[in-house]
């Protein structure tokens, strides 16, 4: 469990980082509430629920992409800022696009960095193989996404103002959930073909396919 142990310091340290003088204070809680209560299972299940190393470090990939968005509330996290540093030129304007992206990358990554330890999951505990343990995840991914969403609108209801407006970031679009789940989803199948390819390649690093 040494990795997992020097993953975990490390997000803590970000954590902490990022906790200092956020835009939004009630804001970053909210974001933050979820990854508390996962951090705090992953780490109390640690020895029955065991990931290979590559799958915790996704996990830590998405938790640190994620207290990004929360530190900075996701619709004002400032890549164009920093893009414009590097190459004097705002991605947005590279890339036409009209609203701040960094939510969109977020849930494709959370199918596509998470979909591989929910497939350790249903390898190891329901003994899901073949074609079963591509479309478990999937599924997975999409039905955590719609409770997610769920979640947003709920909390939207209760706060409201600003901060439920933060919470949700939509931007304008009304078709932004959808949105969402799609690119979640998108993330989601991209990663299970690819763990199919190499499963195919190298059968033994990667399960039973």
């Amino acid at each position: 469990m040494r990795y997992p142990s020097i993953l975990l310091a490390l997000l803590v340290v970000l954590f902490g980082a990022l906790a200092i003088a956020p835009p939004d204070r009630l804001t970053w809680a909210l974001e933050n509430s979820l990854v508390v209560l996962a951090v705090a299972v992953l780490w109390a299940r640690r020895r029955r629920l065991r990931f290979s190393n590559f799958a915790y470090t996704a996990i830590f990939v998405f938790f640190v992409l994620h207290e990004i968005g929360a530190h900075y509330t996701y619709t004002q996290v400032p890549y164009d800022r920093w893009w414009t540093e590097l190459t004097g030129h705002t991605l947005s304007s590279v890339l036409g696009w009209q609203r701040n992206h960094y939510d969109r990358l977020v849930h494709f990554s959370f199918g596509l960095l998470l979909a591989v330890p929910m497939r350790e999951l249903f390898l190891a505990i329901v003994a899901a193989r073949g074609v079963t343990s591509y479309v478990l995840p999937v599924q997975m991914t999409l039905s955590w996404s719609a409770l997610y969403e769920l979640v947003e609108w709920l909390a939207a209801e209760v706060f409201g103002g600003d901060t439920g407006a933060a919470y949700v970031g939509m931007q304008g679009d009304v078709w932004d959930a959808q949105k969402d789940m799609a690119l979640a989803g998108t993330g989601a199948v991209l990663a299970m073909l690819l763990c199919a390819w190499f499963g195919r390649r190298s059968p033994r690093n990667a399960g039973t396919g």
